[in-house]
């Protein structure tokens, strides 16, 4: 099965989705959401339709009330989850419609994703695979082997969005820089930009019958640079001379924005902080300059500024640990100050509300912190974090019955036992331990020291309640 366009679907499909898609528009998402399944259920295919769903789930779960959200947490061990794994064999259209059902209400169940997956591997919709990665990915960013599968994923599906393609690098390079050895990881990477350079340089124009040898050989030098652009690790003479090339085409280019920002990345690379916020003030001094992402690049570019000064203070000066402490209160002053003018900016932006969370609860706002996260768990993508942060703060208020209810609902939110999940166990059996119910409290320790003994001191306090038996 091959995945359509608009224009290779029936026209019974194409009438209902645009009935749905003017459902949207009006916010009926109940209604929008049905017809949307309607025409999928026909033409499973229909990738467009597919991402217009999505979006109507999380719009719906983000949106009004939460009611389909709190029905569904817990997906994970659900009759529906079993009933589509099931399917998956014999049927994997069917196992792919249930699980969208189960979408319907929370659109975050990574059970439901991870069948959507396999079932659009089954049915080589591989656009479709890459849909559902996506979400599995923001839910566990530290997780290897999906990150892997996500690269794999996006190469073979090829001509996906650049967002797509700058997604799935961003993980792969989170992951290296804590692992930078990885050799399965470095492939996976290489792989991708390997894919994202044939799509730009014309080798599938080419075996579509269209472009010719000489586009290619025109890009090739191009291409190369973009290879060299997102290697995890830059050396010295790359950035250099990246820097150079992008320097000379700015005299030909000046409105070139895209190119300036690039170039204010390489010369916060090379610690050239002024140049690069000069390059960055440049552009939000444009009509471009209204970007959340951009206001977010400087803020960054100034904490790294503060980091490298505080990397050259001397540990062996008499005022060193004076120097220290006055730079990392600059430091987190500027850093909470930005943040508020973000969110004043855009105060609907549940991604900085999280952030502005993150720096009330590090400067002991917690109050204040409470507030924003609350907020922030209106995002599919923040809420659970916002969840652990808010019953840390609950916790730091004595309010051990709030904090340890707030663990338990995002557990059940969370299908996978990855490292997210094994904070949020660990936390409930801490915040238990806390309350008294000790044995309460080790039973949550002993659901992380099945899957990894070697998790902070798991193993110390469940070796020590056995011995104490």
């Amino acid at each position: 099965m091959a995945e359509k366009s608009i224009n290779e679907v029936s026209r019974e499909a194409r009438l209902l989705f645009t009935k749905a898609n003017e459902a949207v528009q009006r916010e009926n998402l109940d209604y929008a959401i049905t017809l949307f399944n309607q025409v999928l259920e026909k033409e499973p295919g229909f990738f467009e339709c597919r991402k217009a769903l999505r979006a109507a789930q999380f719009q719906k779960c983000g949106g009004r009330g939460g009611f389909f959200k709190k029905m569904w947490s817990g997906a994970g061990s659900s009759p529906q989850i079993a009933k589509a794994k099931m399917a998956l064999s014999k049927n994997p259209g069917e196992a792919m419609a249930i699980a969208e059902q189960i979408l319907n209400g929370d659109p975050n169940s990574s059970a439901a994703h991870r069948i959507i997956v396999e079932a659009a591997n089954a049915l080589e919709l591989p656009h479709t695979a890459v849909l559902s990665y996506e979400t599995l990915s923001n839910n566990s960013p530290k997780d290897r082997d999906l990150a892997i599968a996500f690269a794999r994923a996006l190469a073979e599906a090829g001509d996906v969005s650049e967002g797509e393609h700058n997604r799935g690098e961003q993980i792969l390079m989170d992951l290296l820089r804590e692992t930078p050895n990885d050799g399965e990881l470095n492939q996976a990477l290489k792989d991708l930009s390997a894919r994202k350079t044939l799509d730009q340089g014309g080798y599938n124009a080419l075996e579509g019958g269209q472009g010719s040898y000489r586009d290619i050989l025109k890009n090739r030098q191009q291409a190369v640079s973009l290879e060299q652009e997102k290697r995890v690790v830059k050396t010295e003479d790359v950035t250099e001379r990246l820097i150079g090339e992008y320097e000379a085409r700015l005299q030909t280019e000046p409105n070139n924005l895209k190119l300036v920002r690039q170039l204010a990345e390489l010369y916060a690379q090379k610690k050239q902080f002024e140049r690069s916020l000069a390059l960055y003030d440049r552009i939000k001094n444009s009509e471009m300059g209204n970007d959340p992402s951009l206001e977010r690049s400087i803020a960054d570019t100034v904490v790294r500024r503060f980091d490298y000064q505080l990397e050259q203070l001397d540990p062996a000066a008499p005022d060193y640990t004076e120097q220290t402490e006055k730079l990392q209160a600059e430091k987190l002053n500027f850093q909470v100050t930005e943040c508020q003018q973000r969110v004043e900016k855009y105060p609907t932006d549940l991604a900085i509300r999280f952030e502005m969370g993150q720096l009330y609860f590090q400067t002991g706002k917690i109050s204040e912190a409470i507030q924003e996260f609350q907020k922030a768990q209106q995002n599919p993508h923040k809420r659970l974090a916002a969840m652990s942060y808010l019953a840390q703060c609950f916790a730091k208020g004595k309010k051990f019955d709030l904090a340890a209810r707030t663990l338990q609902n995002a557990i059940k939110e969370k299908v996978v036992f990855d490292d997210e999940k094994k904070e949020l166990v660990y936390n409930l059996g801490c915040v238990l331990e806390s309350m008294g119910k000790k044995e309460e409290a080790i039973e949550q320790l002993k659901l992380i020291y099945e899957m990894d003994a070697s998790y902070k001191n798991v193993a110390a306090k469940v070796d020590a309640f056995y011995a104490g038996q």
